[in-house]
């Protein structure tokens, strides 16, 4: 038995528009755990009168639901029992590869906005020292987004196991592309097709069709292959892996990307105009 699933963060509700391909979405973190770990009280989870029980209203739901995640983190910071804090450190630890550079996206997406090719340069082009001040100016901001990824970790392990125990498989989705505005792309930049300030210069999506006379255009950046390549694609390696860490099957959408796509000039309205690129 199996069930299909979509665990990562979104951005204007859509998955295949996520801040991270490798975090999880912190709107699944289950508030009522965090109140039986202490971290929330029984007056936190009083739903707000704005929330509707019979249908999701992202505009109300994403507020209630960061405020509490915060108020969690908050009370965590204080926490005394060393094994949490002991897990919590391991957690970061084990997942640093990608952790770091998504909480601090995150972080300066709050503070600088969503755009990261608006950024100041050094923070732009990633230079050293620039990340360095970043993170310890938002240390707290920081801290907090790392702590949703370990509660959302946590949770989503013990809801596998439990999944497991029952005979039942998790299947997950994975876009084949991702989003510009994203952690992973901002950290790898040599890894898209970017010009010299972070802007795509080709974009993903389809041709012109029976559906569709102008085509689909997608919008995200493709992959410069040929730097994947470099490294024996330890990128795309990695972040099947990590998918594996939440998922029994992963389903790639669509996998036919890896033989060949539609690219489109970054500066074209539709997908009109473009190549097939094997």
């Amino acid at each position: 038995t199996g069930v299909q699933t979509c665990a990562l963060p979104i951005s204007g509700n859509s998955p295949y528009m996520s801040s991270s391909a490798f975090a999880g979405n912190l709107l699944l973190v289950d508030l009522e755990e965090l109140a039986r770990q202490g971290w929330l009280r029984d007056e936190d989870l009083v739903p707000d009168a704005a929330l509707d029980a019979t249908r999701v209203d992202f505009a109300a739901v994403v507020p209630f639901r960061m405020e509490r995640l915060q108020r969690a983190a908050g009370r965590f910071a204080g926490e005394r029992r060393h094994e949490a804090r002991d897990a919590f450190m391991a957690f970061c630890e084990s997942q640093a590869s990608w952790l770091d550079d998504y909480a601090l996206y995150m972080a300066l997406s709050e503070t600088l906005g969503g755009d990261w090719t608006r950024w100041p340069a050094a923070l732009v082009k990633r230079e050293p020292a620039a990340l360095k001040a970043a993170t310890q100016q938002n240390a707290a901001r920081v801290g907090f987004w790392k702590f949703g990824q370990w509660c959302f970790f946590r949770q989503w392990q013990a809801l596998r196991r439990y999944a497991h125990d029952k005979g039942v498989h998790i299947v997950g989705d994975a876009p084949i592309f991702i989003a510009h505005q994203s952690a992973e792309v901002w950290a790898q930049q040599h890894l898209f097709e970017l010009d010299a300030q972070g802007q795509p210069t080709v974009v993903a999506g389809v041709p012109p069709d029976y559906f569709s006379a102008t085509g689909q255009r997608w919008g995200n950046p493709l992959y410069r292959w040929s730097e994947h390549a470099r490294d024996g694609y330890a990128w795309w390696v990695e972040r099947m892996r990590r998918t594996f860490d939440l998922v029994d099957r992963v389903r790639i959408d669509h996998f036919r990307g890896f033989v060949a796509h539609w690219e489109i000039p970054a500066s074209a309205p539709t997908a009109e105009i473009g190549r097939a690129h094997v």
